[in-house]
């Protein structure tokens, strides 16, 4: 299921998971997602994606999420991952579905939530608060350079 949270305001939006994502739940984020890019005139916004009543994905869900994020890459700035696993499965979940996108991704934990909403909003980062980047957004070949040059 996903639920809207009610801090959402632009430039940022916020939803929270809970029990398994399906491709239905997709389809309402996508909608939810869609309308909060539009509420903020279609400039890129903040997404605060709370994680901690989640329990896995379906494979459809999976799709569809790379799907959406595959064509709204570009109206995604930053992305917080709220969630209170170790860092190791955070790291795994996350890269597996934000590989290809331009937005800034970081983990926070649910103790930190309001960091968390000040920094999707786009806020000036708080050097005092832990950073700890999943993703630096720079697309999944940002970097790459061609082992083939020349031939």
């Amino acid at each position: 299921m996903i639920e809207p949270l009610k801090q959402s305001i632009p430039p940022a939006f916020g939803f929270k998971v809970t029990g398994q994502l399906t491709a239905d739940d997709m389809t309402t984020l996508a909608t939810l997602i869609d309308a909060a890019i539009a509420a903020n005139h279609d400039k890129p916004i903040g997404l605060l994606s709370d994680l901690t009543a989640m329990h896995g994905a379906t494979w459809s869900a999976r799709w569809d999420e790379l799907h959406f994020l595959h064509h709204h890459s570009d109206y995604i700035a930053r992305l917080a991952v709220i969630c209170d696993l170790d860092w190791q499965q955070v790291s795994e979940m996350a890269m597996n579905t934000v590989g290809g996108m331009q937005a800034e991704t970081r983990y926070f934990l649910s103790s930190e939530l309001n960091h968390a909403w000040h920094w999707a909003r786009m806020g000036p980062h708080d050097d005092r608060m832990p950073v700890r980047v999943l993703y630096p957004g720079v697309g999944l070949f940002g970097n790459y350079t061609p082992e083939y040059v020349g031939l």
